[in-house]
């Protein structure tokens, strides 16, 4: 684009035969155009994830609260509704109780319009591809909430030529900077879907719970890496299995993933 913006004269036409030109010469990739049948359901998954950051934030206010007062540790669940009510009478200082009272009103307030916002994303999801809906909660590990993700950040997993763009596409590789022979680390590893490489990074640790087998493959990998590191493999074999399983439109296997 510098071709456009250096030159010494600039107007729409000689910007768009600059733009061809870049187009023709393959200088100029064409970006992805989402699906229109899957778009504004996609944004509202992505408008539940951060209401959901966002009761993160209330409720960790609820325990800092807690012990900027010098108060015994919450030991209720705040998921739950019950438990919440029991916060309503638990400070002395009427300013502070009221403070608290409005991060529980707003959780109750997202507890019940959450429940309804999963259940009719995950309604449009079995009319959109419920097949690979299917396919991703074959994969342990992946549940309602993460299934739903993978599936609306990739679309249609067409669009991946290779593994390689996928993962690339997913945050799951990084790329060395280089010059004169020597190696100056990584640059450019946060171009990609932010919301496929938290996804996958959920699945690496869930797919370890409860899992011995999975386990000793970790233990494995972290005789020759950290174990930050070793997540960071195990979520890229992840994505890489996630991958042709959908191309392929099969189950997953674990004794072949294991065995990879």
């Amino acid at each position: 684009m510098k071709c456009i913006h250096g030159g010494k004269a600039k107007n729409d036409r000689i910007d768009s035969h600059k733009i061809a030109k870049l187009i023709r010469g393959g200088n100029f990739p064409l970006a992805y155009v989402y699906p229109k049948e899957m778009r504004a359901t996609r944004d509202l998954l992505r408008r539940r994830m951060s209401i959901v950051r966002h009761g993160a934030n209330l409720k960790a206010h609820v325990v800092n609260t807690t012990s900027q007062y010098n108060l015994p540790p919450n030991k209720v669940n705040l998921k739950n509704v019950k438990d919440r009510e029991e916060l309503k009478s638990r400070f002395s200082d009427p300013a502070v109780q009221y403070n608290i009272n409005l991060d529980v009103s707003i959780l109750d307030a997202y507890a019940k319009e959450l429940n309804s916002v999963e259940s009719f994303i995950e309604k449009q999801a079995k009319e959109h591809n419920p097949v690979h809906l299917k396919i991703l909660q074959t994969v342990n590990g992946i549940g309602r909430i993460l299934s739903l993700t993978i599936l609306y950040e990739i679309g249609y997993i067409n669009r991946f030529d290779t593994v390689q763009n996928f993962a690339s596409y997913s945050r799951l590789v990084k790329c060395k900077a280089e010059s004169a022979g020597k190696s100056y680390g990584t640059q450019g590893n946060k171009i990609g879907n932010a919301h496929l490489k938290w996804a996958f990074s959920q699945v690496a640790v869930l797919y370890l719970r409860g899992n011995k087998e999975a386990q000793k493959y970790l233990q494995k990998l972290q005789k020759r890496m950290s174990k930050a590191k070793a997540l960071s493999v195990l979520a890229h074999k992840l994505g890489r299995c996630v991958y042709f399983m959908l191309k392929n439109e099969t189950v997953f296997d674990e004794k072949k993933f294991l065995k990879g």
